[in-house]
């Protein structure tokens, strides 16, 4: 006998297909979320369904709840695999892998059999699996339409169609391709709807491609995640970067994930995280599948920290432990801020979404922020004497947390009292501790009124001077030697910028450069007389500096630049060389290209 829904003896595992129900609860599903108990509760019974439910809700696991009993029907375990019973359309090549990793343990108890066809991979393959028979087909829309079109794939057979992230998919200009493949799947049959939002685009799409659907959503649209912190950070416009940097050095997280708008910005901010010596991966739509594959697996088990992404290469992937995400670049829209953010704060977990600032653009921000119905605390980016604060708590804490010494220990612990003493281990402790961690950026402090609900920018342009009208960082040295580095106004090089990457270059420390004089396409720098050999050495390593940037000596020990010669033809680009077709990073760097006429690459 089913106990009633009242009572307090219900479960919401028991609503649930039997095949699956052992699954569940040996994966500790004692509680679903609103998304998955309304798969089970509902009297929808085998209607269509337009779902909208909010990112990390745990989508994967109820539309595997919703579709079980029309696969399976009264059976507990699938007959011999034959042609498909059930196909998951997901957008992505990483949320088509994910959704086939749920639904391999969700059905395993059913003896399910579950293909990929998704892009990037090897179609011979993907072939040879749906020739072998499959229960259940899981795949990105252009892939799928070209297994259909050579006739390895046969929808004949399917009784259930899952479009998942289907507003992304519309996004991506995938309308055309699950257009064709509903077509190609039988009239009566299931179609499932899974979206963030159901805006016009998605309202029409279910009207094509559904009959009859029940319209389900799970979370009221004015309700903000409760799990996430939002956070705006009010940042001059040239110093974006070091607030990323120093953001991410403040955090307590395990596992951070950084969006940029573009490819092109994506590598360069990778970079520039390296050459700090942060533990970072790039995730871009331009990489192989498998390079993508050991990216994520490097974040899940702990070999990098950061994952520096754009929005459709991270679409829809789940990251253990994340707790921070970083908008590198304002996003341009409230869906989009809304996915970028929802990878965090899963599942219970807490997290934080820090949105980067610049000051000009901090109306267009609070626009994005106001149509997503959210709320952020403005904050100003942390500054050195924050960081600093919160690493001398976590070294007392990891001091203070420390086990005693069991007896395999004991021995050498006590003849390193004896032999060194108690001060100059704590020291080599402390040093050690800081050299793990990597050195903060000095950031200019913003003027208080800046900070304050509904300042003005135009109150503000006095504080903000650019880097060319501010005096140059330290004086001329004795005997130094004078370098030119292929960076300057126009690529708006700065000293707080510069110098790390100098130190970095060169294996010098900031106490070895003196004097750095920024012109319109290059800076000149001094390099301590006793460190120059050595410097220039290193620069002739390969890996020293980030691509297309250059550095060299500009004269002999003891000779000073007497004027700044142009390093270019006139008319030529900045950081180009005349014939040379490679371009130093610019101030343009991050916006999207132009096509030209050119249909983009599709991401699957």
């Amino acid at each position: 006998m089913t106990p009633d829904k009242d009572s307090n003896d219900y479960s919401p595992i028991a609503g649930i297909h039997p095949a699956l129900a052992s699954a569940l609860a040996a994966k500790g599903y004692s509680e679903l979320t609103p998304v998955q108990l309304a798969m089970t509760t509902g009297d929808h019974g085998e209607a269509d369904l337009l779902v909208s439910a909010q990112t990390g809700s745990g989508k994967t696991v109820a539309f595997g709840i919703a579709i079980a009993p029309t696969l399976l029907g009264s059976s507990e375990r699938f007959d011999v695999a034959a042609a498909p019973l059930g196909l998951v359309i997901a957008p992505t090549r990483e949320l088509a892998i994910q959704v086939q990793r749920e639904l391999d343990w969700l059905y395993a108890g059913a003896g399910v059999r579950i293909a990929t066809c998704v892009g990037g991979m090897d179609m011979r393959t993907e072939r040879r699996a749906l020739e072998r028979g499959a229960h259940l087909v899981v795949g990105t829309p252009g892939r799928l339409r070209d297994h259909i079109t050579r006739g390895a794939l046969d929808l004949s057979a399917v009784r259930a169609v899952v479009l998942d992230e289907a507003d992304e998919m519309l996004d991506l200009g995938f309308r055309d391709d699950l257009e064709f493949i509903l077509g190609a799947a039988p009239e009566e049959r299931r179609t499932l709807l899974f979206s963030a939002t159901v805006r016009r685009g998605i309202a029409e799409l279910a009207r094509t491609v559904q009959k009859d659907a029940v319209r389900i959503e799970t979370t009221a649209s004015t309700e903000q995640h409760a799990d996430i912190d939002y956070q705006m950070m009010l940042v001059r416009r040239d110093e974006r970067e070091h607030a990323i940097i120093n953001t991410l050095l403040e955090s307590d997280s395990s596992s951070a994930l950084v969006f940029c708008h573009t490819r092109e910005a994506v590598r360069h901010l990778t970079a520039r995280l390296a050459n700090r010596g942060f533990a970072v991966v790039a995730l871009s739509g331009d990489m192989a599948q498998s390079e993508r594959s050991n990216a994520l697996q490097s974040m899940r088990d702990g070999r990098s920290r950061v994952c520096v992404a754009t929005d459709v290469a991270a679409r829809g992937i789940d990251l253990p432990n994340l707790d921070l995400v970083i908008h590198a670049d304002v996003p341009s829209n409230p869906e989009t801020l809304l996915h970028r953010s929802g990878r965090t704060g899963r599942a219970g977990r807490k997290g934080v979404c820090v949105l980067i600032v610049p000051e000009n653009r901090r109306g267009a921000a609070q626009r994005v922020l106001g149509f997503a119905k959210l709320t952020a605390t403005v904050r100003a980016a942390p500054g050195i004497a924050d960081i600093e604060a919160r690493t001398r708590r976590r070294i007392l804490d990891a001091a203070v947390s420390a086990a005693e010494p069991d007896d395999a220990e004991a021995d050498f612990v006590a003849e390193l009292l004896d032999r060194v003493g108690p001060e100059r281990i704590a020291a080599a402790f402390l040093r050690q501790q800081h050299a793990a961690h990597p050195v903060p950026e000095d950031l200019r402090p913003l003027p208080p009124e800046a900070l304050r609900t509904g300042a003005s920018g135009r109150d503000r342009r006095s504080a903000d001077k650019p880097a060319s009208a501010r005096e140059p960082r330290g004086p001329d040295m004795q005997n130094g030697v004078w370098f030119t580095i292929s960076l300057g106004r126009k690529h708006r090089a700065d000293p707080k910028f510069l110098l790390p990457m100098i130190c970095n270059a060169g294996g010098v420390t900031k106490r070895d450069v003196g004097a750095i004089r920024i012109d319109a396409t290059e800076t000149r720098f001094e390099i301590a007389a006793d460190k120059a050999a050595g410097f220039a050495e290193k620069l002739r390593q390969p890996g020293s500096l980030e691509r297309g940037i250059k550095i060299a000596p500009v004269g002999e020990a003891n000779e000073k630049p007497k004027t700044a010669k142009p390093k270019f033809k006139p008319g030529g680009k900045p950081g180009q060389k005349p014939g040379h077709k490679h371009q130093a990073p610019s101030a343009d760097r991050g916006k999207p290209p132009k096509h030209k006429g050119r249909k983009p690459k599709r991401p699957d």
